[in-house]
């Protein structure tokens, strides 16, 4: 056994030489090099098989919203689903319910009304558009202000 292979590695490597992992192969990264994603496919839309799911500058503004109501006490749960056509992020106030809302991409829906949209429990689509932050505004509870 090699020894410039750490803990894992070596784990991996005498699993593999048991037979259980016989078309798997080792790899090591250093540094900031990162693995290749495994659908590296050309083109935009996902190829088949592929899953379509939220990426982390969406994540990170869903989450955001999704710990402002949390804080404010209107949400309590969500769930997260990935599909090949769609992703959804699901959002409940109590988790043994259906979801008060979800907020769904859909990369097919992107040079016609937009990939993303949110979607009331009954199925009444909100808003749909081409920017999550613009489509996530409908959710924002309305500040009143004064009118002069």
């Amino acid at each position: 056994m090699p020894p410039a292979l750490n803990g894992l590695a070596k784990r991996a490597l005498r699993v593999k030489t048991e037979g259980l992992m016989v078309d798997d192969t080792i790899i090591q990264f250093r540094g900031n090099e990162r693995p290749q994603p495994r659908n590296d496919e050309a083109g935009d839309a996902p190829s088949r098989g592929a899953e379509v799911m939220f990426d982390r500058r969406e994540l990170s503004t869903i989450l955001s919203l999704y710990g402002r109501m949390v804080a404010a006490g209107e949400w309590r749960d969500y769930a997260i689903g990935a599909g090949r056509e769609h992703a959804v992020f699901a959002v409940f106030r109590h988790t043994a319910e259906m979801p008060l809302y979800r907020i769904e991409k859909r990369p097919a829906l992107r040079n016609r009304q937009g990939m993303y949209c949110v979607v009331a429990s009954g199925g009444l689509v909100m808003k749909r558009g081409h920017e999550l932050a613009q489509v996530l505004r409908v959710l924002e509870p309305r500040r009143p202000h004064a009118v002069e």
